[in-house]
């Protein structure tokens, strides 16, 4: 996975080195713009059972700030902002591998640095007692539980 460009980045950006569960390294360039989730909008999405993306709707485009070349094919953790704790996505792996719904409240790093937060839902997709990969829908999340995971994300560290 390629490093956020500055070209790409609206505004003034901090720099950050994630490093991910499979330890993939990736530099990503941060601000503090907010893209407000749009009513009435669902993001989905599909990966395969490593968290490759297999499919985004519009929306998902949309939010992102990537094309949908950009991100099919790519790891869903292309998403990853650096203020989400690992613990969160530690647990959404330790539950949709079992085969269980996860739910929480994600910030999501957009491709020009900017962020968006959702309610998310992941659901494994079984067939024949496998799982074959997941779906994830997005919806619009009230602000007082994103002032509540604004107030816990950084304790979880």
């Amino acid at each position: 996975m390629q490093d956020m460009k500055p070209e790409d980045v609206v505004g003034p950006y901090r720099e950050h080195t994630l490093v991910y569960f499979d330890g993939t390294r990736r530099k990503v360039l941060v601000t503090d713009i907010e893209s407000p989730y749009p009513d009435g909008r669902l993001i989905v999405s599909r990966t395969d059972p490593a968290g490759i993306i297999t499919h985004v709707n519009q929306s998902f485009v949309d939010m992102s700030g990537y094309s949908r070349e950009e991100l099919i094919g790519a790891p869903h953790y292309i998403l990853r902002h650096p203020d989400m704790p690992p613990a969160a996505f530690a647990d959404l792996w330790e539950t949709v591998k079992r085969g269980e719904k996860w739910q929480g409240y994600v910030k999501n790093l957009r491709k020009d640095g900017g962020y968006y937060w959702v309610k998310a839902t992941v659901i494994p997709n079984i067939r024949n007692a496998r799982i074959i990969g997941y779906t994830s829908v997005r919806r619009k999340p009230s602000r007082q539980k994103i002032a509540e995971c604004v107030r816990l994300y950084p304790t979880m560290f």
